[in-house]
């Protein structure tokens, strides 16, 4: 998958999570917090996008994200090196 395809993939879930919230209104600088999302939305958000790119990420790793560009970074990374 492309980078691009994974945003797309955790824009889904985050406007699933958060109500109101629209794809072209999620800026990938802020964190899903800034966006409107509580601790169990991310969590849900992360779980699904990682279920549906179909990569696992430890959870010590995802502690260090601080942004939506930076989660997103590592699912890419995380599903390049699986496939290759």
């Amino acid at each position: 998958m492309t980078r691009d395809e994974i945003m797309v993939v955790v824009k889904k879930h985050l406007c699933e999570a958060v109500e109101g919230l629209t794809p072209e209104a999620i800026d990938p600088a802020k964190s899903m917090k800034d966006l409107g999302a509580n601790s169990l939305d991310i969590v849900e958000i992360v779980s699904s996008s990682m279920r549906e790119i179909k990569v696992k990420i430890p959870r010590s790793e995802l502690a260090k994200l601080t942004n939506l560009d930076a989660l997103v970074d590592l699912l890419h990374t995380t599903a390049a090196g699986k496939s290759a």
